[in-house]
């Protein structure tokens, strides 16, 4: 029996093309693994009216990890009739595969390495090397939203002062999404973020939040940060609003280790870090619960790049990088960074990002003969 068990659902566009070029560098390595490809994406719904069918939600239940390219965002309203009339009109709501599967499987938490590697043009500096954690699961994302308002919301609501100017507005002219914010979430990613900290000599966390505003929620997860960190006397801890924190990434990046954030801040501020070490091409991403995760990309599939095998596969390999540290595989994925960062500093295999014209497969091969 293989030692892994992985699920790879390549997903839509360049997804497929990217995950090609993660199976040509695992094959190099040797991992004993036995890979089992899944469904998800835009294609499925398109056939099925369902963009992660159950099969799917099987299949990942009986592996160890998974390993996911990209999928096709829902497109605008207009398009999906005209490309889709017959499910469209059967009323099938597309939504994210993805956010389904992180709640599916509480992968609470999305870790974000954002690092400079030398050799990369596309580089803000080449001492940028920060993490983030961003809760997953619930804050802005949770999904809680109403329009039009349902009366027994709006009476509810009605009963805070600052609703009054509301008051006298047609429920279907207001639509409303709401901010959870739990103990057990708010707890969970901070001490995630803490214990990697201390695990891996980070100086610092900060928590990067909005409490001056947003009073209830924001200073909710900063008192429980604020408590947690008197355990870890070994860290740093630091407090940021988001906006700050936007300007200061900007400015002196290289300050940071460890920031923890809610799940639409810590979208936001993940952007912009990814930006700085060269953008979505570098943007790795870990989806990971208590038991199970999810490892992608963060860019999208790029329909229009399909088939050209054009797109930059470099946070893909990373991506594996991190799913071979999930699986216990410590020093194949030491190697396989030290074989990526090699390829960066000699700078002579590089995709259209980079201002080269290899393919993603060129990335790959050239990465695996580095191993």
């Amino acid at each position: 029996m293989p030692k892994h068990r992985i699920a790879v659902l390549p997903g839509d566009g360049v997804g497929k093309e990217v995950i090609e070029a993660a199976m040509i560098v695992l094959d190099k390595m040797s991992l004993d693994a036995e890979y089992v490809e899944g469904d998800i994406g835009w294609e499925f719904w398109c056939q099925e009216g369902n963009p992660l069918p159950d099969r799917t939600i099987q299949l990942l239940k009986g592996t160890d990890v998974c390993l996911f390219g990209a999928i096709t965002s829902k497109p605008k309203e207009d398009a999906l009739k005209e490309l889709h009339p017959d499910l469209y009109d059967k009323d099938y709501s597309y939504f994210s595969p993805i956010v389904r599967l992180r709640q599916e499987f509480d992968l609470y938490t999305n870790l974000r390495p954002c690092k400079a590697y030398p050799g990369n043009p596309l580089n803000y500096r080449d001492d940028v090397d920060l993490v983030i954690f961003r809760e997953n699961t619930e804050g802005m994302y949770a999904g809680v939203e109403f329009y039009p308002m349902p009366d027994e919301v709006r009476n509810a609501l009605l009963l805070h002062p600052k609703m009054k100017r509301f008051q006298e507005v047609p429920a279907e002219e207001i639509a409303l999404s709401t901010r959870i914010m739990t103990k057990k979430g708010c707890t969970r990613i901070c001490r995630r973020a803490f214990e990697y900290a201390r695990k891996n000599n980070r100086r610092s966390v900060t928590i990067v939040e909005k409490p001056n505003v947003l009073r209830e929620t924001g200073g909710f997860i900063l008192d429980i940060a604020r408590n947690m960190s008197k355990e870890y006397k070994d860290v740093e801890f630091w407090e940021a609003n988001v906006d700050a924190m936007a300007m200061w990434l900007v400015k002196n990046p290289q300050d940071y280790d460890v920031l923890v954030a809610e799940n639409l801040f810590g979208d936001i501020i993940s952007d912009l870090a990814a930006q700085l070490v060269g953008g979505l091409g570098f943007a790795c991403s870990g989806n990971i619960g208590d038991e199970y995760a999810v490892f992608e990309p963060t860019h999208g599939s790029a329909p229009k790049y399909t088939g050209m095998y054009k797109v930059n596969p470099t946070a893909m390999l990373l991506a594996t990088k991190m799913m071979l540290e999930w699986l216990g595989e410590g020093d194949m994925a030491s190697y396989l960074e030290q074989a990526i960062a090699a390829v960066i500093r000699e700078g002579k295999v590089r995709t259209y990002d980079l201002g080269g014209n290899s393919t993603a497969l060129d990335i790959a091969r050239a990465v695996a003969q580095h191993l």
